[in-house]
């Protein structure tokens, strides 16, 4: 008997180191598939433009013939995407874009599938300042003439934001409350259409980041900016005052950043670590980010997650003094 418990021992130790070297095999070949990026918006956003740019350089650096498909799931303020990527089998062949503070303020203000540690950081990419547009045929060129419109009109100014809950829509309450003003909020899926919408006269006022707003100008749209929510004047838009210059201390920004489901295996993550890193930082890539007008700033999991944390506190406090629901 004891032979055989022996031999059974040595069996069991055997099919271990194998499943072990197996398992590294798998993951030193990985990605032996197409991987799926995920964007919580509809195409022609901010985030839908940098992704599509950088896939191909993640692709790059992970080698093994990688492939990157992405693949827009827009709606719900971006819950629909972010809930998606979250419940995704962890194994490194589902990734995708979490905004904030959206993927931060949907938690907050309704149940929801996941919360921020949900999910395995890979690395932010983007930190864009919001901002308000308004279609270049508009009389009103800076925000206390905005106000002042408001307050003659209340109501009538309506502004179009990325969904309940975005820093833009989160922003234009900070806005209301400084200017003593009521506006009217329409959601949409992505800022591809709240530009659209400025255009078509839908709405009054587009909330979308510098970033988006400089490249649909720069793409022929007839929209302006009359106010940036940075501390200072980005050097993407020297010539746009802060809202705080104009007289109302509003900051908002929105990180863009690639995440996994939370449980991803060690080396799979690592090497999507190491790849994000490597094609943010490609000369080319920084280059091409540039002529879109996306304001880099790569933050590594352990930094990415220390911004999150912080903003999260911010927000829950920011809940309890001033619920944004609609």
């Amino acid at each position: 008997m004891k032979k055989i418990i022996d031999k059974l021992g040595r069996l069991s130790c055997v099919a271990l180191l194998a499943a072990a070297a197996w398992s590294g095999s798998a993951a030193a070949q990985y990605p032996t598939k197409p991987i799926t990026m995920i964007i919580a918006f509809a195409p022609g956003g901010g985030t839908d433009l940098i992704a599509r740019l950088i896939a191909p350089y993640i692709e790059k650096h992970l080698g093994n013939n990688a492939r990157i498909i992405v693949t827009n799931r827009p709606g719900a303020g971006g819950g629909i995407g972010f809930t998606e990527i979250a419940k995704a089998t962890p194994d490194g062949y589902t990734i995708g874009f979490v905004n904030t503070p959206n993927m931060l303020s949907i938690p907050i203000e309704r149940p929801s599938n996941y919360t921020w540690q949900s999910f395995d950081l890979i690395g932010n990419l983007i930190d864009d300042p919001g901002a308000f547009t308004l279609n270049t045929s508009s009389p009103i060129n800076n925000l206390k003439e905005l106000a002042a419109f408001a307050k003659a009109n209340p109501g009538k100014v309506t502004v179009g934001s990325t969904g309940v809950g975005s820093d833009d829509h989160i922003a234009m309450l900070f806005f209301e409350r400084a200017a003593g003003v009521k506006m009217t909020h329409i959601p949409y899926k992505g800022s591809g259409e709240t530009r659209a919408a400025v255009v078509g006269g839908q709405v009054m006022v587009g909330a979308i980041n510098v970033g988006e707003a400089l490249a649909y100008i720069k793409g022929g749209s007839p929209i302006k900016m009359i106010g940036q929510m940075s501390a200072k004047r980005t050097v993407l838009a020297p010539d746009t005052p802060t809202f705080a210059e104009q007289g109302y201390n509003i900051e908002s920004a929105s990180l863009r950043g690639l995440a996994a489901p939370k449980g991803l295996p060690a080396d799979v993550r690592e090497k999507l670590v190491t790849a994000v890193a490597k094609a943010a930082a490609d000369p080319e890539y920084i280059k091409k980010a540039g002529e879109l007008f996306a304001p880099i700033r790569y933050l590594a999991p352990k930094e990415y997650a220390i911004e999150l944390e912080n903003t999260d506190k911010q927000l829950r406090q920011l809940w309890k003094e001033m619920p944004w629901k609609d």
